[in-house]
């Protein structure tokens, strides 16, 4: 494996970003990653800290764990948050606890849909499963679909809860339309089968709903607010899936959730490195920050020098940079995602060997040298 030495220029990730009212000073950020410690969908006050450590590590970004929208559907997980009025006040102890580290602090709004747990006794078990037709997958039936209620229901849940976000002192939020969750199931063709102008083969009906709900949040929380838009390809009931086929299906949906008032975008996969479609070496956040015209998040880890490098797809060249870590974030993270705006950081609490002083390994797409990596993607 060949690797180049500590002359790597990592200068990109520290270059300060302007996403409408707000700078961050690096491209450092921490994604929603579900810790399990909410109790009946309250943040304890080691949620705060847990958020604020890695803020003071210099990490400018923090965004929640999953958290379901004000909606007796959304999530049946007692150890999942929730986004309601009894729960703001600790959301709010945790974008404070944020900020007084330093940071900026987004919340990440979501419902399960068809991946909700059905069977149980609890209070939230009366309330049906909903998604676009009834469907985890192709071939697993999940609940009911949802009718033309349920969906003005479920929208205006994730127009309180973003409501409640900007309560809370967020600094802006996301929305969660990826892995296989509600929004998600909207955008997959193979399970979305409705044909009430929601659903079917094209992909601007599809991500009707979705873009429903970011002009919603929009005209709720006024043009200040910044709003993040998380998709992916992959679902955790299929990895092979796939949301768009062709960069013309991808720039549609793109434009539309723009259109709506999306601020920046959050592509996530499950190999960065991997082109997403023949004939380029662009990944989905390089395609995503080519035809979408945002700030765009891309997924990928950062691992200790001397570990084994996951095997990459063939037909695509290796080149690996060794970098070093930011000095305050070495002693908290092991796993990173990367931002092609900003750099995301991963950091697996329940494994968290002391780095110390160790270097890292940054992988990157085949065949781009850093800067041409960088380029397409950031300002």
């Amino acid at each position: 494996m060949a690797t180049c030495g500590h002359d790597f220029d990592a200068s990109p990730f520290f270059r300060p970003i302007q996403i409408r009212g707000l700078r961050l000073n690096n491209r450092f950020v921490m994604p929603g990653m579900q810790r399990g410690w909410c109790e009946d969908g309250y943040p304890p006050p080691r949620l705060a800290e847990y958020y604020a450590e890695r803020a003071r590590g210099g990490v400018q970004l923090i965004l929640s764990e999953s958290t379901a929208v004000d909606h007796p559907s959304a999530t049946r997980t007692w150890k999942y948050g929730r986004l309601t009025g009894k729960t703001v006040d600790g959301w709010a102890r945790c974008a404070e606890a944020v900020h007084v580290a330093g940071g900026h602090f987004f919340m990440q709004l979501f419902h399960e849909g068809a991946l909700r747990a059905e069977a149980g006794d609890d209070p939230w078990s009366a309330h049906p499963t909903l998604s676009p037709s009834g469907l985890m997958s192709a071939a697993a039936p999940s609940g009911r679909a949802a009718t033309a209620v349920d969906l003005e229901e479920i929208r205006d849940s994730f127009v309180r809860s973003a409501r409640l976000a900007k309560q809370s002192g967020a600094d802006g939020l996301e929305i969660h339309a990826c892995h296989g969750y509600l929004l998600d199931q909207f955008l997959w063709g193979e399970i979305n089968i409705r044909d009430d102008g929601y659903g079917g083969p094209k992909i601007e009906n599809r991500v009707r709903f979705p873009a429903d709900i970011v002009s919603a949040i929009r005209a709720e929380v006024g043009p200040a607010f910044v709003l993040s838009f998380r998709f992916s390809q992959w679902k955790l009931t299929n990895y092979e899936a796939r949301v768009v086929h062709n960069p013309a299906e991808l720039e549609t949906m793109l434009r539309i959730l723009r259109e709506a008032g999306a601020d920046m975008f959050h592509a996530s996969v499950r190999r960065f490195w991997i082109p997403e479609w023949p004939n380029s070496d662009l990944g989905l956040a390089g395609w995503t920050k080519r035809l979408g015209g945002l700030p765009v998040v891309a997924v990928h880890e950062v691992v200790p020098l001397g570990n084994e490098v996951p095997e990459r797809a063939t037909g695509v060249t290796e080149r690996n940079a060794a970098v070093h870590a930011p000095r305050a974030l070495r002693a908290h993270l092991l796993r990173r995602k990367v931002f092609v705006d900003l750099l995301p950081v991963r950091d697996p609490d329940r494994d968290r060997p002391p780095l110390r002083q160790l270097p890292v390994v940054l992988h990157e797409p085949g065949r781009l040298t850093h800067r041409r990596c960088l380029s397409p993607f950031g300002q």
